[in-house]
This record gives structure tokens, sequence and C-alpha cells, in this order.
């Protein structure tokens, strides 16, 4: 992810602002004789990344390539937050940041009480919004919602969420698995209902669409969501 400035300063030879407090002390040093001048420049980090990947029965073919890819990403970086929904959500941040891979999956696997099973998109977006959005989702965070739109509860209070979170990050993208297919439409609710408030929606079903995620995280801009994708 592009580098962001932050509030925060940090020493820099070549900063346009003086440290007073640190200018004051160095010249404490010597004597109050000599007042070297300490500068200082905006500190720039990695923005915070978070994941919401879908684990219902429709996604298993895909949800457990990506688990390996974020298990990649969260050992690579720092501020990686990763949760998993099926019925409910899961925080599986910790277990993924096991070095062994094969350990960390199996920790994952221990965490999950609804692999494989059904799809409540809007409940688990409500429990994120509510009890880990101020957490997770501050300086400009970006987040990847994977999930393939197919809602047990036919949408029901998933575009308010969907509204919610958006409002809160600075860049939503979703990644579908079915949009890999041509004659893809958006006929489901919880498709339709998903779609109006994302940045960017874009296929993720082999390794080339991780590449080509990579390249897209990688853009300092972004489109709307209706240049990605024409209503059917």
């Amino acid at each position: 992810l592009p580098l962001i400035r932050t509030r925060r300063f940090r020493p820099h030879p070549a900063g346009r602002r003086i440290d007073l407090r640190k200018t004051l002390r160095e010249s404490m040093r010597e004597g109050g004789d000599i007042i070297p001048l300490v500068r200082s420049a905006p500190t720039e980090l990695h923005p915070p990344l978070v994941v919401l990947c879908d684990i219902s029965g429709s996604m298993n073919p895909y949800s457990r390539m990506f688990l390996h890819f974020l298990h990649a990403i969260t050992n690579d970086r720092d501020r990686v937050a990763v949760f998993v929904f099926g019925t409910r959500l899961t925080n599986i941040t910790r277990q993924l940041r096991h070095r062994d891979v094969d350990v960390a999956m199996a920790k994952v696997a221990e965490a999950i009480k609804d692999w494989s099973g059904g799809t409540r998109i809007g409940h688990s977006l409500r429990e994120f919004n509510f009890k880990w959005g101020r957490r997770v989702l501050g300086q400009n965070a970006c987040v990847l919602l994977v999930s393939d739109g197919l809602d047990r509860e036919a949408g029901e209070g998933l575009g308010e969420e969907m509204e919610r979170l958006a409002k809160s990050c600075q860049r939503l993208i979703w990644l579908n698995p079915l949009l890999r297919y041509d004659k893809f439409e958006a006929r489901p609710a919880g498709v339709r209902a998903m779609l109006p408030h994302v940045d960017l929606f874009l296929p993720v079903h082999n390794l080339k669409s991780l590449v080509d995620l990579a390249k897209t995280l990688s853009a300092s801009t972004t489109g709307p969501a209706k240049e990605n994708f024409q209503w059917k």
C-alpha cells in the first residue's frame, strides 16, 4: 500500500520544521553557547489493511487459497487485521501471525466454528462495525471484502452496514470470485445491496488475480465501482 503522511514527526536533517524541544535539549549539552537546530519531518507509514473474508460453503474453494495469501501478508508487514465470517464474525489475526503456515492454518481452523456453513453477511458486518470498526479502521485504512455476495438473509440490513463500513475507511474493495464469469449478473439481493458502496469490484479466483490485486493496492488512485462492472 502507498505510504501516507501522519500527524507525527520524526527527526530528519532536511525537515522543514524545527523541533524546539530537542533543539533546546541539544543546546544545554553545549552549555547554551551553541544552539544546533534539530529539524523534523512528518512520519510516513503504510495505512492499515483490514480483510473481511467469507468462509461459507459457497466460498470454500476460494477462501482457503486466500487465507494462505493473507498468512504471507500478515507475516510480512504490520497493521494487518483479518476477520472471517459465515454465520458469525471471527478475528483470526493472532492465529495468522504464526510463522509456520501449517500451524497457523490449524489454529485458524480451531478458532472458526462456522466453516463451510451458511452466510449472514449483514449480521457479520454489523458486528464488525460496532465492535471492531473504531479499533482497526483509523489512519486511512483499506478494507478488502472477500465474498460472493450470496446472503442467506437476502440482503436484509446489508446496504446500511455496507454504507457505514464505506464511510469508515479510505478504500473499500470487494473481491468476488464469481466475477470471473463473463455472464455474471448482479441479480442476488445481497450483491445489489453491496455494490453501490464499494470503490472497486474485482475478481479473485486464482494466483493471477492475487497478483493483479497487489498491483491495484499499489495504485494511489481508485475509481468508482461502476467503472469496473456494468449492470446487467
